[in-house]
């Protein structure tokens, strides 16, 4: 190689390290459209990680993909046959430790990956005791139900034990005499899931406070920021998917989970600011599986302090809130802002067309 070479291979060289260097220095944590390569903003730590991963995934990606097309070309343009001479270029074989190298590197590469993907995966996954909120979350044939388990804030806020019992229990008991019936033998008749009968649907939650959405109104699920969400998803029929955009993630919502070997659980540490993010299904689930939107409505910890404070009054036996009038009793739309109900009329009409056209 000659020294006219050289010296436009150490420049190609120079200008990728120096692109390289660029977008690293533009910082990977910072919230650049660019570098998310086509991901949301993201709005919870847990989010941030999975986007840090998959930036770097991308560059490292886009390094390798350089250094292949660029020895590629270099092949192509410094080992033609030369116009001038009969002979052809010189041919390398068999160079061990370069055969080695090449094998190596595939190793190296998915070795790294996988392993900033088991700690990414370990952080997302990651589930502490006594969060700050639990919301259960029940999807069903097309749409949501929204319910607080318990609220604990901490800090002389909002606390708020949920969970109705006595709906519960009556839930219970009528799974337990769905699976005491028997037979023409008399014995107990066997259901088609993990012997129980497809009628029981004990694995449910209800809660004092809900938010049930329809075919006209989307449902709104008020979440205080800064504080740590536990989420407890069940399905009540299908498999369903929880999807919001900004969490940059989804997740399965089956329908008996224990017996589905699904972790139901899992837990966001805080949602970094106040806004409206929608939801949606992710899992074909049927005919209106296109209507399943919901909507996340992220508020201070004051504010959904005086949510709450709104709608226990329902749950304690008085005249309390419904969602929309407490959202807007703390200066909030009523209705969801990210999207709105569909159109669920699907009436069969005929087309029709001018005559002459």
């Amino acid at each position: 190689m000659n020294v006219a070479h050289s010296r436009i291979l150490r420049r190609a060289g120079l200008a990728a390290s120096l692109a390289v260097a660029a977008m690293v220095l533009s910082g990977c944590s910072i919230d650049n459209q660019v570098l998310r390569f086509g991901w949301p903003s993201g709005v919870t730590p847990q989010a941030e990680r999975m986007r840090e991963l998959w930036t770097w995934s991308v560059i490292a990606a886009l390094i390798m993909g350089v250094i292949v097309w660029g020895l590629t070309f270099w092949t192509v343009v410094f080992h033609r046959k030369k116009k001038d001479s009969p002979e052809f270029p010189r041919q390398t074989g068999y160079n061990v430790p370069l055969e080695l190298s090449y094998t190596a590197a595939p190793f190296v590469i998915i070795a790294v990956l996988f392993y900033f993907t088991v700690v990414v995966q370990n952080y997302v996954g990651e589930k502490v005791p006594n969060p700050d909120v639990v919301v259960d979350v029940t999807a069903y044939q097309w749409n949501w139900k929204f319910g607080y388990r318990t609220i604990d804030l901490k800090d002389g806020a909002a606390k708020f034990d949920g969970i109705d019992h006595v709906r519960e229990d009556a839930l219970a008991e009528t799974a337990k005499k769905s699976a005491e019936r028997t037979n023409e033998e008399g014995e107990p008749r066997p259901g088609a899931i993990d012997g129980k009968d497809p009628q029981d649907l004990s694995y449910l939650h209800y809660d004092r406070i809900e938010t049930v959405g329809s075919s006209s109104e989307i449902p709104v699920l008020v979440l205080p920021t800064d504080k740590r969400v536990e989420f407890q998803i069940a399905s009540a029929d299908v498999i369903h998917g929880f999807w919001v955009p900004e969490f940059l993630f989804k997740r399965d919502v089956n329908p008996n989970p224990k017996e589905n070997h699904s972790d139901n659980v899992f837990q966001i540490s805080k949602i970094e600011k106040e806004g409206a993010f929608v939801g949606r299904c992710a899992e074909m689930c049927g005919t209106f599986h296109s209507a399943m939107n919901f909507e996340v409505r992220a508020v201070s910890p004051e504010k959904f302090t005086q949510y709450m404070e709104a709608r226990k009054a329902t749950s304690e036996g008085g005249k309390g809130m419904t969602n929309a009038d407490a959202l807007a009793s703390i200066g909030e739309s009523p209705t969801a802002t990210t999207t709105k109900p569909f159109n669920t009329d699907r009436t069969v009409r005929e087309a029709t067309t001018a005559e002459g056209n």
